[in-house]
């Protein structure tokens, strides 16, 4: 990777972490006591996301992967063989454990995906996947994150992947997948809806996939991507 490029990277990842870390201070100052699980959880999230960002593996047309605890390989036992380790190219992935299209998805702080729109900087192709973690947001909401995401990464090629059906929040994936189809339709980018990928196994979270699903769904991402 050249050189400017990684200080470019670690200076996103940088201001991430300071962010979440400002907004976790507060957050804490507010709840108290009983937020400091929560907390720490989101400072680890936090350091997963920029060692993360410091990896790029492959060769090829340089894709950038903006998701949530599924890009990032949460629950692996090495986050490297995430579903992105199976897509064609030069792939830096962010995932942020948590995250989603609206801002409040997360009570990590700023780190929607529209926040993080910097890393896709110098990318040929941007996979956009998540869904999940806005469940339980309203479409007003979804649809603002989703239309700033869409006007910061204006002029280059996206792929949105919206959310499979993981049993933990099925009926909430389905309301998901139905909005990002139509936003994704106005906002004239791909849509790969993954609604109906029933057989895909899971842990026993019945929401994070086994590192086979991270295999097969990872193939699936990839036979849908454009050449």
């Amino acid at each position: 990777m050249p050189r400017v490029r990684s200080r470019a990277v670690l200076s996103v990842s940088l201001a991430l972490v300071i962010a979440v870390g400002l907004a976790l201070a507060g957050m804490v100052a507010l709840r108290g006591p009983a937020s400091a699980s929560g907390a720490a959880q989101c400072h680890r999230f936090a350091a997963d996301h920029a060692t993360q960002l410091k990896r790029v593996a492959g060769s090829g047309r340089p894709v950038v992967v903006i998701g949530d605890s599924w890009s990032a390989g949460y629950k692996l036992t090495d986050p490297r063989r995430g579903w992105p380790s199976r897509l064609p190219g030069q792939v830096r992935v962010d995932g942020f454990s948590g995250s989603g299209f609206s801002a409040h998805a997360s009570p990590c702080g700023a780190v929607s995906y529209a926040t993080r729109a910097g890393t896709a900087r110098g990318a040929d192709l941007v996979v956009v996947e998540g869904g999940l973690n806005d469940f339980d947001q309203s479409y007003a909401a979804v649809r603002s994150g989703f239309r700033l995401l869409m006007s910061r990464l204006q002029g280059r090629t996206v792929v949105v992947v919206g959310p499979a059906p993981a049993p933990r929040r099925r009926a909430g994936a389905q309301r998901v997948d139905r909005w990002l189809a139509a936003l994704s339709r106005a906002a004239g980018v791909d849509y790969v809806s993954s609604i109906h990928l029933t057989g895909l196994p899971y842990l026993a979270d019945r929401l994070h996939l086994t590192p086979t699903g991270h295999r097969e769904y990872g193939d699936w991402v990839a036979r849908h991507l454009p050449s």
